[in-house]
């Protein structure tokens, strides 16, 4: 692997597209749980700050909406910077037809307020079956005659599941896919995927570095730790506390070596990093700026769990489909 590189640095991944080594995600922030004026500064400081993009999705709450207010406000997308979105089914619906997607991506020009989409992902394609995925009428050729049409510019994949991300990619039809917790200082099941995105020419976003915050913040006595979005197994746990040894005898934040781990991975285009206020986009620039030795990198390599028992308990709590980012 490579040096840890300049978070707000650019990386071109098409003409007149780039994005910066950070993302900032914008999931969380359609939740109730942010108020409006603290997602409002959070959205402005993502859009006027040092990083170039911000990732969003249809069915992230009031998401689009907020950031659709923030471009108001800021006159338009800011140059230098891109807004990513998503494709999905409408809330509480399971249609993921092609009508689907031309709604979802006609949603998103509106709440944004643009006549144009950078890029746009397929999400969370784990909901239905690959074969109706990528089926004459389907989503996949929506979004692919979308771009044809110029109403979005780059199509991208994003889901959790690695083996089936793979496939996607395999098809060679994307420019980008989004990855996530499947490379973490827990979790390197994505390696597959990223030696083929590599191989087809696809720019990769590492989503959820933090494994859902296991990895950005320090347990606490009573409060139950999650990996992934799921209970994290008894593997985990031991993993995280043995990690969180070695970097305390390195005096290296564990944010800071989960989100590094993802940054100086010459596979990987972006990181995305999730963030509900301002602070928090602060905490990943220095975090990502944070000095970590080359022997601590030798140390964690060891500590990762064996993927076999993690991959075994997933599937024995809960279904793919049951995955969100």
């Amino acid at each position: 692997m490579s040096a840890s590189p300049d978070p707000a640095g650019r990386r071109r991944i098409a003409p007149g597209v780039e994005v910066s080594v950070l993302t900032v995600g914008a999931s969380a922030l359609g939740s109730p749980r942010v108020d409006d004026p603290t997602a409002q500064a959070t959205i402005t400081a993502a859009l006027t700050g040092p990083l170039a993009a911000l990732d969003t999705g249809n069915n992230y709450g009031r998401s689009e909406e907020r950031i659709g207010a923030v471009l108001r406000a800021l006159g338009g997308v800011p140059a230098g910077h891109v807004v990513v979105t998503k494709v999905d089914p409408a809330p509480g619906d399971d249609d993921f037809s092609g009508d689907r997607v031309r709604r979802s991506v006609d949603e998103s020009l509106a709440r944004l307020g643009v006549d144009h989409l950078p890029l746009v992902h397929l999400h969370d394609p784990e909901r239905i079956s690959f074969a109706a995925a990528t089926a004459p009428g389907g989503p996949l050729e929506a979004l692919l005659a979308l771009r044809d049409e110029g109403v979005v510019g780059l199509v991208g994949v994003a889901g959790g599941p690695a083996a089936m991300m793979e496939r996607f990619v395999r098809l060679g039809v994307f420019d980008a896919a989004v990855t996530h917790n499947r490379l973490t200082l827990l979790d390197r099941s994505a390696d597959a995927l990223l030696d083929a995105a590599v191989e087809h020419g696809v720019a990769v976003f590492n989503a959820a570095p933090y494994g859902g915050g296991i990895l950005a913040r320090e347990p606490q006595e009573g409060v139950a730790l999650t990996y992934a979005y799921r209970p994290a197994t008894p593997e985990h746990v031991a993993a995280r506390t043995a990690i969180g040894q070695a970097c305390a005898r390195h005096g290296v934040p564990v944010a800071a070596a989960a989100l590094q781990l993802s940054t100086r991975d010459p596979r990987i285009v972006s990181t995305i990093v999730g963030a509900t206020r301002p602070q928090q986009i602060d905490d990943a620039l220095a975090w990502a700026r944070h000095p970590v030795p080359a022997d601590l990198w030798d140390e964690l390599a060891t500590l990762v769990p064996d993927q076999r028992v993690a991959r075994t308990r997933r599937s024995m709590t809960l279904s793919h489909h049951q995955e969100i980012r």
